[in-house]
């Protein structure tokens, strides 16, 4: 039986979520982690350095309308997990208003470059972060302090990031075990949050001034 979109958030809400060895790898499997990476969204650092490139309004910030794009921006690297399969069914996530995408662009349309951006899924008042790309200077970082920012006005709970690196730690991404991660995860789901609430980006100042008020 072919995996659906559907499928895929009754194992979000489980706590698990798909990967698959390559992109020529035609088969999924389920990663259920011992230690999850999260960033307590109140916890979120935005550092010295990126508060300058956030209040020089470098780029132009956009919601959900490259979803596609960022997935591929995602999968262009010499390794990456994300076949044709998770593709098709993250963009089915999107369709399904579950998939959603903060894009980071060189400048205003028309004509511009994507440059960055970041894709992950909600569920309740649960975002499920999957991944990131940057193609200029710290593009991913702007699309990251523009998603806590949303996902902050909007009322989420949980910002799961899968897995801690030392990059999500130095902006405050914490590790909890999975018994604290099931407590987590089942809580904000029978949560309410709204994406679509927080309406279009505003400028970067804005951004660092409530990370500010909340961190």
């Amino acid at each position: 039986m072919a995996l659906t979109a559907r499928t895929l958030l009754s194992a979000y809400a489980a706590g698990v979520f798909p990967m698959s060895e390559s992109r020529t790898d035609p088969d999924l499997f389920w990663v259920d982690p011992k230690r999850r990476g999260i960033i307590p969204l109140e916890g979120f650092r935005i550092s010295r350095s990126l508060a300058r490139v956030l209040r020089r309004d470098r780029f132009h910030i956009t919601i959900d309308t490259a979803f596609d794009a960022v997935v591929d921006g995602c999968a262009d690297r010499d390794e990456t997990w994300i076949n044709p399969t998770i593709r098709r069914l993250y963009g089915e996530l999107h369709r399904l208003g579950h998939g959603h995408s903060v894009e980071v662009w060189d400048g205003p349309a028309p004509g511009a470059a994507l440059v960055g951006g970041v894709y992950g899924v909600t569920l309740g008042a649960a975002f499920f972060g999957e991944s990131m790309f940057s193609r200029q200077r710290d593009a991913s970082k702007v699309a990251l302090a523009y998603l806590v920012d949303r996902l902050r006005a909007g009322g989420f709970a949980l910002f799961d990031v899968q897995f801690l690196t030392d990059h999500l730690a130095s902006l405050g991404a914490i590790e909890v075990d999975r018994s604290t991660y099931g407590t987590l995860l089942e809580l904000a789901i029978r949560e309410t949050a709204s994406w679509e609430a927080p309406g279009p980006p505003g400028p970067g100042q804005g951004v660092v001034q409530r990370s500010a008020q909340t961190s």
